[in-house]
């Protein structure tokens, strides 16, 4: 019941408590503490990769090879933080998140590394940094969690320093449309999030005077090849998730990931990347 309140619910709390209760069952489906769908191509093996590959491609757009202060918004374990400090080891990458044990669980990553990258813990709609002081912001697949989404992009906007970048990765609605329990059904426990449309998230940036550089629509990259690898490997995936959740819950979860594959291939959802300038 709880699990249902917070889907339905998705305050700052609720999202709080739903990754808390769902952050283990996301790393068993994937094998690795990265918290996002990934990106699949020619070369994946395995989600771990697919998320990897993700992380590498918002690196990419976030040209982090010229940045030199990024900031991590809702920022997980801070994995994706980890590979661009492998990748880019002069960056100086601040990870914020409003979750608190996330902090924590990453904290401990980061103590068995020599990496350097600070931790704060904050909502992504008032961050406590100084005007203009990031080259980038970066939201990979948190921002659909932000609300309202104008405070956020806002905020991102005062703290990132002309001619900076703002990066989003998220899962967006192709059309505005009401997003009801018959529309997308048990896909909300997959996808429990705002449901913005991507006009709207283009309307948001926009209206706060950052301006769109690029955008690309990666959904057939991300859902149909996660639900796929789910389905293929399902056996083992339940009876490994079985060892910390109650059945009812990988059978939902099941479900969901057979609805995401099919929102997807009608094209009710997709998964954009947008690269704002200031």
């Amino acid at each position: 019941m709880d699990v249902i309140l917070w889907t339905l619910r998705r305050n700052e709390d609720d999202v709080v408590n739903l990754y808390n209760y769902l952050s283990g069952l996301m790393q068993i489906a994937t094998g690795g503490n990265f918290l996002n769908f990934g990106c699949w191509d020619e070369s994946t093996k395995n989600p771990v990769d697919a998320q990897s590959n993700l992380c590498n491609t918002v690196g990419k757009m976030a040209q982090l090879n010229d940045a030199k202060k990024i900031l991590d918004v809702g920022s997980g374990f801070s994995e994706p933080a980890l590979l661009w400090k492998k990748n880019y080891p002069d960056l100086d990458i601040t990870c914020l998140n409003i979750n608190s044990n996330q902090l924590k669980s990453a904290n401990k990553i980061l103590k068995k590394t020599e990496n350097k990258i600070n931790l704060l813990n904050s909502t992504a709609t008032k961050i406590p940094l100084a005007n203009e002081s990031c080259d980038r912001v970066i939201a990979l697949e948190s921002a659909q969690h932000f609300k309202p989404i104008h405070e956020f992009i806002s905020e991102a906007k005062r703290v990132l320093k002309k001619n900076g970048f703002v990066i989003l990765a998220i899962p967006v609605l192709l059309k505005p449309t009401k997003m009801d329990i018959l529309k997308i059904g048990i896909l909300k426990f997959t996808w429990s999030s705002e449901h913005y449309d991507f006009e709207t998230i283009k309307k948001t940036i926009n209206d706060s005077g950052l301006n769109i550089i690029e955008t690309q629509l990666i959904g057939s990259k991300v859902y149909s090849p996660l639900a796929d690898y789910y389905i293929k490997n399902h056996e083992f995936l339940r009876s490994e998730i079985l060892k910390r959740y109650p059945s009812y819950v990988e059978k939902i979860l099941f479900k969901s990931m057979l609805k995401m594959k099919e929102a997807a291939i009608d094209q009710t959802i997709e998964y954009a990347l947008v690269k704002c300038i200031k």
